[in-house]
């Protein structure tokens, strides 16, 4: 497909290094101390760095494939360490609340829902499975007044789009706060992007839709570097339909600064993947087009334009703790649309790539378990050291409340060999 900073790599690289990062943020005064004494290194030398797990807060996160999550029943999900029963109402709408009853902390799936209200399987407590909010307490008499409608169990914005679940993370209250009616999401969940459809019409019938969804058992820092990673593709996804180790050429590409992100810029696909041959055969060499966006917290959107012909996909690795996330693609095309078991044909090229992925992970975990010193390199690992810049700005700008300082300045051309 277009030029790889793709794929998903990498386990967590120390406590030592989260600890500080951590203590950065909630005592900055502090580490302003320590950055004078340690200061960061320059760009465009060889950096020893090390990645935080630190899960950002604020975002839109897949939780579910949609058809896992049927009418009247409860689904678990977990999201950034945060357990959550997830289900629809009697008119098929989402909903997500915390899974966890806010009297004893019994686990809200394990109730009964009658398309309306979650019941706790302890003691019956009932919570509005939209809004959260306690609609009764069995146990309590006539005569006492305990105010129920100020209790609630956690309840996040949730949306479907593109087959999936998305539950949008608010900014965590205090500790000890508990919880209270919902914060909003500032804007809806994202979607793919799709070309050629009438205004207010789906268009479903006008392009075919899959999806693929894998556990990886690396932190969420790791599989965004993955993401981003153009110089494994030869090495570690090697197929006789795609390429091979021997297709190895020096490549350059231009990127530009987007807002909470950076783009590969419009570009002709790599002339050594598979592919880009079959596109060929439907639009003319320089009519192709490959347009590839990364966006905090973890959203990678591809757009490849053949003529009247298009695929877009939005790849997203999702933190479920901090040693563990999921990669879910999401793909949607009117190329080929006539095809045969299309579908079917891109899951088994998705399921293969991600499963060398999964695999190199494994074995990559295991010498990280002894938390060997870590380097990233220019040019093929800027675009991870902008995540981590993009990260650390995005967390200034909460703390300072002021705007994010996007740490590029303007284009930027980078070459490797892959």
């Amino acid at each position: 497909m277009a030029e790889k900073f793709h794929c998903l790599s990498l386990a967590a690289f120390g406590a030592y290094s989260n600890a500080l990062r951590m203590l950065a943020y909630v005592f900055p005064s502090a580490f302003k101390i320590i950055n004078r004494q340690f200061p960061m290194p320059e760009l465009d030398s060889p950096q020893r760095q090390v990645p935080d797990s630190l899960m950002l807060t604020g975002f839109w996160y897949r939780a579910l494939p949609a058809g896992r999550v049927h009418r009247n029943q409860l689904q678990q999900a977990m999201l950034l360490e945060i357990p959550l029963v997830i289900g629809r109402d009697r008119v098929g709408h989402p909903f997500a609340l915390r899974d966890a009853c806010p009297h004893r902390g019994m686990p809200l799936h394990c109730g009964k829902f009658d398309g309306e209200d979650v019941e706790c399987s302890y003691h019956g407590w009932q919570f509005d499975a939209h809004t959260g909010q306690c609609q009764l307490i069995p146990s309590l008499t006539a005569d006492q007044n305990l105010k129920v409608e100020r209790i609630y169990a956690g309840s996040y914005p949730c949306e479907e789009q593109d087959g999936f679940i998305w539950v949008y993370i608010p900014d965590p209250s205090p500790p000890g706060a508990g919880f209270a009616a919902r914060q909003e999401a500032p804007e809806p969940a994202p979607v793919i992007e799709k070309f050629g459809l009438p205004g207010g019409v789906s268009g479903k019938d006008k392009y075919k839709l899959a999806y693929l969804t894998a556990d990886m058992p690396v932190s969420i820092d790791h599989g965004i570097i993955g993401l981003m990673d153009p110089a494994h593709g030869p090495f570690v996804h090697q197929a006789w339909w795609w390429r091979s180790r021997h297709s190895i050429h020096e490549k350059q590409k231009n990127f530009e600064p987007i807002p909470n992100g950076f783009r590969m810029s419009a570009h002709t696909p790599s002339s050594n993947s598979a592919p880009y041959k079959l596109l060929r055969l439907c639009a003319a060499a320089d009519s192709i087009t490959t347009t590839i966006d990364f966006t905090l917290p973890n959203l990678r959107s591809e757009t490849i334009r053949a003529g009247k012909y298009w695929f877009s996909s939005l790849t997203t690795v999702t933190p479920i703790t901090r040693n563990q996330c999921r990669i879910d693609v999401v793909a949607a095309w009117n190329i080929f649309r006539w095809m045969p078991f299309g579908p079917t044909l891109l899951k088994f090229v998705f399921a293969k790539f991600v499963e060398q992925d999964r695999h190199t992970m494994e074995l990559q975990a295991e010498g990280l378990k002894h938390n060997p010193h870590l380097m990233l390199i220019d040019d093929a690992d800027r675009p991870a050291k902008w995540y981590f810049q993009l990260k650390a700005a995005h967390l200034e700008g909460k703390r300072t409340g002021s705007s994010m300082q996007h740490p590029m300045a303007g284009p930027v051309t980078l070459k490797w060999r892959s």
